[in-house]
Formats: C-alpha cells, structure tokens, sequence
C-alpha cells in the first residue's frame, strides 16, 4: 500500500517531531522514567494528541491510516511514549467522541485533544488479564450519583492522566449487559494510585495498579448508555491492535537502523562488517519483515478507514509485528555483539521496550484464537 501525499505529510511531522523533541532525550528519560509533561502539549500542538477527532473539539481529523503511520514514528523514538499518545487517541479520546454527550465532549474531550490533559483507560483488573467480561469493579447507584469500588492493573498513564475512562459492573445479573462506562477526573477523592509498577522495559510512561475508594461519579459523567460499557471498550479493539502493530514496526525499525549503522562502522578482517555475507543477509531479512510487518498493518488500518470488518487482518497485523520486533531487536544485539549487551547503545533498550507488544491488547495466543475463528470466510 502507499500512503497518499496528505498521509506522506503527517508522517514527516510525526518523524520530525520524533527524532527532534524525543529520540534525544529517550535514553535519558528511560533511565530516569522522568519524561517533561510539556512533552505532550508539544505533541498536542502538531496534532499527534487527537488524530481522529473531529476539529470540532481540538482534533486533527484525520484518517486511521494517518494515525498508524504517525503511531509507528513516535514508537520508533521511544515505545513508551508513543503508549501515552495511543491510550490518548484512542481508545479514550475516540470512545468519547462516538459515545460522550456534547457536554463531555466540550468538557473533557477538547482537554484531551490539546495536551491540556492526559487519558488512560481502565479495564484490566489483577485477576481478569484478557477476560474483559470477568471484570470485578463494581459501580452502584445512589441518588444522583454512582459509587465505584474496585481495582484496576496494568493501568497505562495512572498516575499521569487527568481523565479516567473505567469499566465497571452496574448489574451483576445482567453479564455482559450490566457491564457500563464511566469518566471521571483523576483528582477524584476516591481514586488512588496503589503502586507504579516498575518494569523491564516502556520505563517512560508510568503503569499503575488503581483503587476506586467508595469514589463518587455523577450520573452526568457516565459514557454511552449504561449496560453498554463493555462494548464501548472493546469495540475499538481492532484500532488498538493496528495501532500495536505500528508501535511495533517502529520498535524494530529503530533496532534495524541502528544495527546497519553499527555494522557500517565496526571493523573485522580488514572491513566494515555490513559486508560480511552473514550480516548482510540478517540485515536484508530483518528489513524484509519489517516491511511485511508495516504492510499488514496499513492493509488493516486502509479497510478501517474504508469502513470494513478488519478484526481478523488487525488481530494478523498485531501478531506479526509483536513477534517480528523481538525477533529484528535480537538480531540488531547479536550484530552489535557483545555491545548490544550494554546500555550505552540503543538496541538494548529498543529490545526491552518491543517485548510486550506481544502482551497488551490481548497475547499473541488471544491473537491466535481469534484469528482462527475467523478463518471461515479466508480466500484458501
């Protein structure tokens, strides 16, 4: 596939921002997990904050498409704060837009759009993983009001984010149907950050472990209709897992970069070893997935925007590109031998940073079985 020239041009700001105001300072910021605030505002004033929402309340207004190509630029700068900006645009900014009333919109969407506020998305609870529907936080009404009690794990942006998108049972009898959406600030009285995990790799962005005190929300702050939570988070899905693939494909294009400019300088036997058979076949084979791997994805992303089912090409997309990037960052550390082993070079970590995409919004196995169910209308 190849991107039009609008799409050319929103990838050569999200590059150029990429490697101006990120690439810098992402080895720093990793070792001190202290990333600036205004970061996101900068983002924010060149579109990157809301992608897809409508000009209407701040946003860029721009395709799927568009969003992907810029997603896998800011990933290949730093995987972690392309993390904050995908939990951003979607699903909490996206979720807002199609399901909040004009006053949310007004209220909280145009923060978030502006890099004014952060959002983060809670749906993972310690013991749930991928069973979205086994969620335990429950949220009971009282008067005008409903109190959340709860917890939540894995939460991207907990302690940063300003807004908070919660998933919660209103009606245990209901199942799936009695599963709502609900926002809220996070300066809420009844939220608390239980703990920020510390991690092997995406050390700049914070991932937390959140507790609903008794937290009161008003009815006015409910998403969608109640008992339509469920699907108001997972119905996104697909853009999530697109959005994977590109944070992914910019991972490995990064580990790839900088292997071939390892391999351009080192010197064995008299010559820069890029011209050894050896590495320049692995480098010509980790290109060649790469490339397969951004393919998948912008297949995926082009039938979104188009307006067609992409579940299955978005659940291929994400399970290629999450294995292909371990896979490039290893090879990227074996080239740089027992360099790559160290900090002071960027694929070690480039390879920390890569490894979970293979985790988060949903395992490889999840993307496996999904991919299998589907295979029943797959031109063999």
């Amino acid at each position: 596939m190849q991107l039009t020239n609008d799409q050319q041009k929103i990838k050569a700001v999200a590059r150029r921002f990429a490697e101006r105001e990120i690439a810098p300072h992402a080895a720093e910021w990793d070792r001190t997990g202290d990333v600036p605030r205004d970061l996101y505002r900068r983002m924010a004033d060149v579109g990157l904050m809301g992608m897809m929402i409508d000009r209407r309340w701040g946003g860029a207004g721009l395709d799927f498409v568009s969003y992907a190509v810029a997603m896998e630029e800011i990933s290949a700068a730093d995987g972690g704060i392309s993390n904050v900006m995908a939990a951003n645009n979607s699903p909490v900014a996206v979720a807002i837009q199609q399901d909040g009333t004009d006053r949310q919109k007004a209220q909280y969407l145009t923060k978030l759009t502006a890099g004014e506020w952060i959002g983060c998305i809670h749906l993972t609870e310690p013991h749930t993983g991928s069973d979205a529907a086994a969620i335990t936080t429950r949220a009971v009404l009282d008067g005008d009001e409903y109190v959340l009690s709860g917890q939540k794990a894995f939460i991207t942006a907990g302690s940063l984010a300003d807004l908070a998108m919660i998933i919660a049972v209103t009606d245990p009898t209901a199942g799936k149907r009695g599963i709502t959406a609900f926002i809220t600030p996070t300066d809420n009285p009844g939220y608390r950050v239980i703990s920020n995990e510390a991690k092997l790799g995406h050390r700049t962005n914070d991932t937390c472990q959140v507790a609903f005190d008794e937290m009161r929300v008003p009815l006015g702050d409910v998403l969608g209709e109640p008992g339509r939570g469920l699907g108001i988070a997972l119905g996104n899905l697909s853009l999530g897992r697109i959005g994977v693939a590109a944070q992914a494909t910019g991972g490995a294009r990064a580990a790839l970069r900088a292997a071939r400019a390892y391999a351009g300088e080192r010197v064995t036997f008299g010559r820069p070893i890029i011209e050894h058979q050896a590495i320049g076949f692995e480098l010509a084979d980790m290109a060649t997935q790469i490339e397969a791997a951004r393919q998948l994805y912008l297949h995926a992303a082009s039938m979104r925007d188009g307006g067609l089912e992409c579940a299955r090409e978005a659940s291929m997309a994400k399970l290629f590109a999450s294995q292909m990037a371990e896979r490039v960052a290893s090879a990227a550390i074996q080239i740089h031998g027992g360099y790559g082993y160290l900090n002071d070079y960027p694929v070690e970590k480039i390879y920390r940073d890569v490894r979970v995409y293979q985790i988060y919004e949903g395992t490889s196995e999840v993307q496996k079985i999904l991919i299998s169910r589907l295979l029943g209308d797959l031109d063999l």
